[in-house]
């Protein structure tokens, strides 16, 4: 789960991470009211979407004087903002975040993130604040920093204060090196109690009057966790989300919207993936990615096909189930069922394998549904006569 960077942020400050003085505004008075209150004569004016790149595509305003927080508040509120994490469509901008205008000595790069290689959390850090970390790699890696951070006893003192040292903190100022060790050290502490499975800051920022603090903060949230975090769940900004996915979500189902036109029903992550990857395989394009956990009965698959459906786009639905703790005669009884209770317009292609399959197939043979619903031998057979169905 994402939630806005003045979210992130207030979450941060809760755990002593130092940010700038800011508040967010849904509208352009209450945006000049925040700057009144923050005092000074310059302010940032942010927009508040879940992107990010907003700064190139004009929703990060340096704003000197009130008349400019007016304009600029004025010009980003109601824009569609579009960067290269939303797509040509973009963003609705809802909120601004207006905070203190300062002078910035330096910016940095600062990540926590769930390495599941290693399975533990890694730190990572780069003197190329402002860019993306990707872009970083690419070029320069020799100038990322890395701390594997063992879980069972934390992000140690040594650890934070060779990342600051790393970063040349010590050459700005060696005052800063101990109070940008705490910090990481409080943003770790934020990052494990809160369940994140990552927290970005881009950039970290030191200041002429000596500061180091998060400019930006991103924050992205565990879901199988958030039932330990009820606060967490209530920050959801639902204009932001996929309404399908949220839907999915509600019905303990995972689902991802992607642009092609072949529905995916498939039970375990792994295999939903191995058949998206054959779907492009052989010319066509997965509409969604949706695993339905390993209880295929007929009201999830009724509910998976409600979704599913509800994309204009899917032409067909492709279902890949491996029988192994459920019966696939129960899913396939499932299947045929939930297709005439729902009352599906498209075409629909089953692959089943695995415990009962032979007999899942005279189930589907024989549910009068005809080219409605078909059998697949295979997997590659299955995405061949899915993307034909689509096409057709």
């Amino acid at each position: 789960m994402k939630i806005h960077e003045y979210q992130a942020k207030q979450m941060l400050a809760r755990y002593d991470v130092p940010v700038p003085k800011g508040q967010v505004a849904n509208t352009v008075d209450e945006a000049l009211n925040v700057a009144d209150g923050l005092g000074g004569d310059v302010w940032v004016v942010k927009a508040q979407i879940h992107a990010g790149g907003r700064g190139k595509g004009g929703g990060v305003k340096v704003s000197k004087g009130k008349d400019a927080v007016k304009e600029n508040a004025g010009k980003i509120l109601g824009m569609q903002l579009v960067t290269h994490q939303t797509g040509p469509e973009g963003q609705k901008v809802n909120k601004v975040l207006v905070e203190e205008g300062m002078n910035i000595v330096k910016e940095f790069y600062l990540s926590m993130l769930v390495d599941r290689g290693t399975q533990s959390v890694v730190v990572l850090a780069s003197t190329e604040g402002g860019m993306e970390i990707e872009e970083v790699a690419a070029k320069t890696p020799e100038k990322i920093l890395r701390e594997t951070v063992d879980p069972t006893v934390g992000l140690l003192p040594f650890q934070a204060m060779r990342l600051a040292y790393g970063l040349g903190l010590d050459k700005i100022d060696p005052k800063l090196i101990r109070p940008a060790s705490t910090m990481m050290a409080n943003l770790y502490r934020a990052f494990e109690s809160e369940d994140c499975s990552l927290v970005e800051i881009n950039p970290l920022v030191v200041t002429g009057d000596g500061r180091a603090l998060a400019l930006d903060a991103k924050v992205t949230f565990e879901d199988n966790a958030l039932f330990r975090h009820k606060d967490l769940v209530a920050l959801r900004d639902l204009d932001e989300e996929e309404p399908l996915e949220i839907e999915a979500s509600n019905a303990d189902l995972n689902y991802i919207k992607l642009d092609g036109s072949i529905g995916c029903m498939v039970n375990g992550a792994g295999l939903a993936m191995g058949t998206m990857d054959i779907i492009k395989e052989v010319g066509g394009e997965p509409a969604n990615f949706l695993d339905i956990g390993g209880g295929a009965n007929q009201e999830r698959v009724e509910t998976a096909f409600r979704i599913i459906t509800s994309d204009p786009n899917v032409k067909c639905i492709l279902i890949n189930i491996f029988g192994g703790i459920v019966r696939c005669d129960v899913v396939a009884e499932g299947v045929v069922a939930a297709f005439k209770s729902v009352g599906l317009s498209v075409p629909v292609v089953v692959r089943l394998e695995g415990t009962n399959a032979e007999k899942a197939h005279e189930i589907i043979a024989n549910s009068g549904l005809g080219d409605k619903l078909v059998m697949a031998d295979g997997l590659q057979d299955a995405a061949q006569k899915s993307v034909d169905a689509a096409a057709a």
